[in-house]
């Protein structure tokens, strides 16, 4: 990564879930086109190599370790960015959990955290920054809220209900804020990608789930992080009037 497109200088973006795959994909891509970024997890240590690298890349960029899920602690983030680099412009609200299972085994913890995650984290994201890109766009500047919904939001998926209904949150209020914020020049999209190589593959237990994915990987060749951080940078690279509401990015042979 090195910065070689300028297409993003001046801009102020913050990434959440920005410790691995899609989120560290697309941090590293936005301060390689010259966005000022801030980079947002639970991983602080993982978060000050990821920064470390942009930098010796010649790029700008902070660690912030920081829960979603904790209000303060995300209106925290928000001053420290605003005191570092001006008011953000970009948001990728990209933290989440995939914890799938069978209903009928009352994971309540499971469900708990993805809608902590999934839902209310989107939230709380949103209710910390909305006045900085408020402000920005009113001095005229390209703002972006880019939320990272699923596929899984559109389709239905045996031991995946509670994901697909976070995911499907997720989705339909973007569509109700691109409504409501484009009125304020503030563009809003998601992106909802297929089966991506995240370690959120990783985070699945549940044996039917597993034995799915080890099978889907036998036969369909996964997106990579770096497959939906362009279709990012392609976002936020499009003139100020032009919002592209909603990028579905599949890999070739996953059919839904």
């Amino acid at each position: 990564m090195s910065v070689r497109n300028g297409n993003l200088v001046g801009r102020v973006a913050i990434v959440t879930g920005a410790s691995s795959g899609i989120g560290l994909a697309t941090a590293k891509l936005l301060a390689g086109r010259g966005a000022k970024v801030a980079l947002v997890a639970r991983r602080k240590e993982t978060l000050d190599k990821a920064v470390q690298q942009i930098t010796l890349s010649g790029g700008e960029a902070i660690a912030l370790g920081v829960d979603v899920t904790d209000q303060a602690a995300v209106d925290a983030a928000a001053e420290t960015v605003k005191a570092r680099f001006g008011h953000v412009d970009l948001i990728f609200n990209n933290a989440g959990a995939m914890l799938p299972g069978a209903i009928d085994e009352r994971k309540l913890a499971e469900w708990e955290r993805q809608i902590d995650l999934n839902v209310t984290g989107v939230m709380r994201v949103i209710h910390a920054f909305i006045p900085q890109l408020v402000a920005a766009a009113e001095e005229g500047a390209t703002v972006d809220l880019i939320n990272t919904s699923s596929i899984a939001a559109q389709y239905v998926y045996p031991y995946f209900s509670v994901y697909t209904a976070t995911k499907a949150y997720v989705s339909h209020l973007t569509r109700n804020l691109r409504v409501e914020l484009g009125q304020k020049n503030i563009r809003v999209s998601m992106i909802e990608p297929g089966i991506v190589a995240t370690e959120l593959q990783g985070h699945v237990t549940f044996q039917g789930a597993k034995d799915w994915l080890a099978q889907a990987e036998k036969t369909i060749e996964f997106l990579q992080p770096e497959d939906v951080a362009e279709a990012v940078g392609f976002l936020v690279s499009q003139p100020r009037h032009v919002n592209l509401q909603q990028i579905t990015i599949m890999p070739t042979k996953q059919g839904m």
